[in-house]
Formats: C-alpha cells, sequence, structure tokens
C-alpha cells in the first residue's frame, strides 16, 4: 500500500478559488453568494462574458480571450486545449467529443460533432464475449482506441465561428505545459486510483505515467508542480501547422509508429487519422414550459434528456417541490427514457433512431401514464454497459453578444485506455469500450462508426432570446443530470448555481438508484416505501460529474456556475 504524504488540499482549494475570483474581479452579487457555502464560491455574475470549466486555470484561459476580443467560440477552443493539460486524465488531443453552438446574430443553434469513432480494422464480432466473458482489450490498451475527433472539432469551430487568428487560442494551453501547474485534489485522486489500473497499460506507455504522474514513487501530491513539456511542444507545432499535423502530418506518423508495434496489430493507421472528418449537425429541439431546449442528437442522448423533460412536463413539479414525489416521477421518468435509449440509440449513419415518435408530446403522454405514483416499477440494466466511468469534461461560454458554446468532451474512462504515444505527452481514449460487444447488436463497432455517448450538453432559449447552456460530465449520469438541472431551474426557480449545486438522482433503468447524501432520510424512507432500492452516495459526490453552465439573468447580467463536486470555477468581466 502506498503511504500518502500529508496535504493541505482543501485549503489550497479555497485559495486558489479567491485568488481567481480577485484577479477576475468576479464574485457575484449578494444573492448568487447565498446559493452556495461561502466556503465552496464557485458562481460569478458579470456583464460582459463568463467562462465556467472544470479548472481554474482553463476558465481563466478563455476569459483572457474573452477580453482580448475574442468570441465565445474563440474562448472556448482556448479553454479546451487548457483543459487538456489540467486535466489529462479527462480529455485531450487523444479523445473527442460534441459541441453546441448558439450565434446570437442569427438567433440560431448548430452542432459540431468530434466523436472518436471505429478504425477500419474494427469488425462488428471484434469484442465478442469469450467463455461468457468480454476481453479485456476492449477497455485498456491498444484495441480499446477509437480514431480521435478533438482537433478537427475545434477546427472546425474555428473555421465557422471563430474570430480569432488559431494559433493566438494555444497560447494558455503551451504556458500552462511548459511552466507547469499545482496538482489539485482531484487530479491527486484519480492518479492514486489510477495505480491498480497501470499494470495493464502497454509496457512503454506504463514508464510514461510513472515518470508523469509520480514523484519518488508516489502519486504527485496536492500543491506539488505537474509538467508537460512534450504536450507543449506537440501544441506549438499544432498552433502553427494546423490540425492537419495530427491527422496528416508528424504525429499522424508518431501514432501510426505506436501501433505498429507487433502487439498493437497495426489498430491504428495513417489512413484512420486521415479520413477523419467533425460534421456539422442540426440540434434537436424540443419545448418544455414554453421554453426551447436545443441538444445532441444521436449519437449523442439529447434526445433522452428531451424525453424526459417531456414526460415530467405533464407533472406540476412546482407545487410538488423537490421531495419524495418529484424523486420518485422523475426516477420512474429516467427508467422510461433510458429503456428507449438502449433500444434506439446509435450513430444515425447507420442505424435508423425514431426521434421524432420518441420526442412527440403524445408518446410523453402514453409513457407518462405508465408510472405509478405510489409504486415503482423494476427496471433492468441497460444492455450494453457493463460499468461506467466518472471522467470526461464540460466547459461553458457566453459573450457579451449573447453566444453561447457548451462543449462536452472525452478521453472515455479516466487515463483513457492507458496508451501514450512516445514523445507527444497526450492519452488515446478507450472509446471502443463505449461499442457494445454482442455483434448483432445496433451499437457493435464498424469502422468509421461514431461511438454512442450520453454526451447532451443543451442550450435553453425563450422567446428567440438565449436563457442558458448546461453540460456535465459522468457517462450516463449526464443526461439526468442535465434535465435535472433546467428542471431546477425552469420549475423550482433556482439560480443556476443552486441548480447545479442541488442533490441529484440517478437511474439508468436498473433495479437500484443512485441518491447524493443531501437528500433527506425522511425522503428516501418515503422511497423505500414505493419500492425504490436506494444507493446512498456522500454529498457533492463525484459520481454525478462536475456540471457547468451560464445563464442571462433577467437583469441582463450573465451568471455563470462551476461544479463543487470538481475543481471547477466560474469566471468573467
Amino acid at each position: 500500500m502506498v503511504k500518502k504524504r500529508i496535504h493541505y488540499s482543501i485549503l489550497y482549494g479555497l485559495i486558489a478559488v479567491l485568488l481567481v475570483s480577485l484577479l477576475t474581479g468576479c464574485f457575484g452579487d449578494k444573492q448568487a453568494q447565498q446559493s452556495v457555502p461561502a466556503a465552496d464560491k464557485r458562481d460569478c455574475v458579470a456583464a460582459n462574458g463568463v467562462v465556467t470549466s472544470a479548472h481554474p486555470i482553463a476558465s481563466q484561459a478563455g476569459l483572457e480571450v474573452l477580453k482580448q476580443g475574442g468570441n465565445a467560440i474563440d474562448a472556448a477552443i482556448a479553454t479546451a486545449l487548457t483543459l487538456g493539460v489540467v486535466e489529462p486524465y479527462a480529455s485531450g488531443l487523444g479523445g473527442g467529443g460534441m459541441a453546441i453552438v448558439y450565434i446570437a446574430k442569427e438567433n440560431k443553434s448548430y452542432i459540431v460533432d468530434f466523436q472518436d469513432v471505429g478504425p477500419l480494422k474494427c469488425r462488428p464480432d471484434t469484442y465478442k464475449r469469450i467463455n461468457g466473458k468480454i476481453p479485456e482489450f476492449k477497455k485498456i490498451g491498444y484495441k480499446s482506441v477509437a480514431v480521435p475527433g478533438e482537433l478537427r472539432g475545434l477546427e472546425l469551430l474555428h473555421q465557422k465561428f471563430g474570430s480569432k487568428q488559431w494559433s493566438s487560442l494555444f497560447t494558455a494551453a503551451i504556458k500552462t505545459a511548459e511552466q507547469g501547474f499545482e496538482v489539485t485534489k482531484t487530479l491527486n485522486g484519480i492518479i492514486t486510483e489510477d495505480m491498480m489500473r497501470i499494470e495493464k497499460y502497454p509496457t512503454g506507455s506504463q514508464k510514461w505515467f510513472q515518470k508523469q504522474f509520480y514523484k519518488d514513487g508516489l502519486p504527485l501530491q496536492p500543491k506539488e508542480k505537474y509538467y508537460n513539456k512534450e504536450l507543449a511542444a506537440t501544441l506549438k507545432k499544432i498552433a502553427s501547422g494546423g490540425a492537419d499535423v495530427f491527422y496528416k502530418g508528424e504525429i499522424a506518423e508518431a501514432i501510426a509508429k505506436e501501433f505498429a508495434k507487433p502487439e498493437a496489430e497495426g489498430w491504428i493507421t495513417k489512413q484512420d487519422l486521415a479520413n477523419y472528418k467533425a460534421v456539422l449537425r442540426e440540434p434537436l429541439r424540443g419545448i418544455y414550459r414554453d421554453y426551447e431546449i436545443f441538444s445532441f442528437p444521436p449519437a449523442g442522448s439529447g434526445m433522452v434528456v428531451l424525453e424526459m423533460l417531456n414526460i415530467m412536463e405533464g407533472f406540476d413539479l412546482a407545487k410538488m417541490g423537490r421531495g419524495a414525489d418529484f424523486q420518485h416521477v422523475f426516477i420512474e421518468t429516467q427508467k422510461l427514457a433510458f429503456a428507449d435509449r438502449s433500444e434506439h440509440g446509435g450513430d444515425t449513419d447507420f442505424v435508423k433512431v425514431p426521434i421524432d415518435r420518441l420526442l412527440d408530446k403524445k408518446y410523453a403522454e402514453q409513457q407518462r401514464k405508465r408510472i405509478d405514483l405510489k409504486k415503482a416499477f423494476a427496471g433492468r440494466r441497460e444492455a450494453g454497459f457493463e460499468a461506467e466511468s466518472g471522467s470526461t469534461t464540460s466547459f461553458a461560454v457566453i459573450d457579451k453578444e449573447g453566444n453561447m458554446v457548451s462543449i462536452t468532451k472525452t478521453l472515455g474512462h479516466f487515463m483513457g485506455s492507458g496508451v501514450a504515444v512516445p514523445g507527444t505527452g497526450f492519452i488515446l481514449n478507450d472509446h471502443m469500450d463505449t461499442f457494445y460487444a454482442n455483434p448483432k447488436s445496433r451499437n457493435a463497432p464498424a469502422p468509421g462508426k461514431r461511438v454512442f455517448s450520453s454526451i447532451s450538453s443543451s442550450l435553453v432559449t425563450k422567446d428567440g432570446k438565449p436563457v442558458m447552456a448546461v453540460g456535465s460530465p459522468g457517462a450516463s449520469r449526464i443526461i439526468s443530470t442535465v434535465a435535472e438541472i433546467i428542471i431546477n431551474v425552469i420549475d423550482f426557480k433556482m439560480d443556476l448555481q443552486q441548480a447545479i449545486n442541488a442533490d441529484r438522482v440517478h437511474n439508468r433503468n436498473e433495479k437500484v438508484t443512485s441518491i447524493e447524501g443531501s437528500v433527506t432520510p425522511e425522503i428516501i424512507k418515503k422511497l423505500e416505501e414505493r419500492g425504490h432500492k436506494i444507493n446512498k452516495l456522500k454529498k457533492l459526490d463525484l459520481y454525478f460529474g462536475g456540471a457547468q453552465g451560464v445563464m442571462l439573468r433577467s437583469d441582463g447580467k450573465i451568471q455563470g456556475a462551476a461544479d463543487p463536486r470538481r475543481d471547477g470555477i466560474a469566471v468573467g468581466y
């Protein structure tokens, strides 16, 4: 067992939050401050623009771009690149994701889909069960890696909506990687948890991980410095040469060389990388109590958020309050929507998804009638999923013109596949694990097929004007979290920080429901009396991810809100 060094992580975390607030001049107004404990101040109220992410350094990177005249999309790209440095376990150049963008002058929303895809060598039966067990290489090592999409996604965002020079958006990320930053309690915890898993990584990658994340044989501790000069060099090349450096140039060569090793079986090739394309898509649109909700189409899971909201719309939630009755109907709603996700979800370029039927208000009414207000019905485990991770990162930006962006990006599980390409400084995803092992499944792997994802960042507008953008990490908890935050704001009249801080409940159509410890024993008892089996977690549990959002208030000011379940903070000017 590794003996941990004593640290003062809580004190350091509070000092970091205070310093960032001082630097940005953004503490929020008195009313907003009352929404969270003073010691856990995360939100920001500003006049011109706000960035909120899972790490103060990344939030600050986006804010500096806004101050320099960049728009929300420019700031989002700078934030995304910096998150890849300060949260190397959750996202980065070796992963993918999706972005939802609202362009104020057009009063229109767009989706940029840069999810990872299956390589040319994958087949529907690549991960078929052997003696009843799914092979371990599905979730770790070379054959767990999908073709990464992040840089093509950021490139498309910049080409379509950006205003600043591409290379200028890399400044903060390069500086942070070169000069280092202080390890947080979250980073330390994830390195420590990864100690057992590292033994299963490819040999060369094991050595890289030990060099990067360990000191004197122990995981880096809070307050110690983390550097990644290899990544800084990689980012410099991309800043000057564009995304083609990664997909067709020097970095593509390095990736292909690593996968040319006998044990990697040529799983990812130069052709895979050269073929990758990010895609501009139309968002899904729903109506919830006179608000317009825009979210990700399949292979994302915005469809599930919208179905949940359609079902919940039939209940008088404001009158119901956030007690046992609300928790009960929301749990049952989740079971119904997740069952539809399991049966119908997938990449629409490969499978047919009955989106119009699933989002029809009449269908929601039929689903609602299946809910017994006095009794829980037994859930069944969602097909295809064996385990989930708290990985991924999400962030949001709004500028003075009212342009909004919410991006969720990921490596899959924390530390992804455990494959680090020599000399590049980044970790590759394990997104092939998101495909189903059953070769007959609609979500079995195939070349070019986008991974079936829980990503469901959403934008909210009313009367043609932007209201908020919100997203979260956390695998299937993303879906229930985003839906619940929207309900908290619209039905329970919370400000955005209150809505993010509020206790959460999750059931992806299973027999057991996970609930945070802030839910009262009285509510849990009433739920158990209705037949719910409850897994009670701690308060503000990292299991529920780290939601981030921005909101335009009725007084014209902008609120940014960051989740205390992670290291995030909102900053603005």
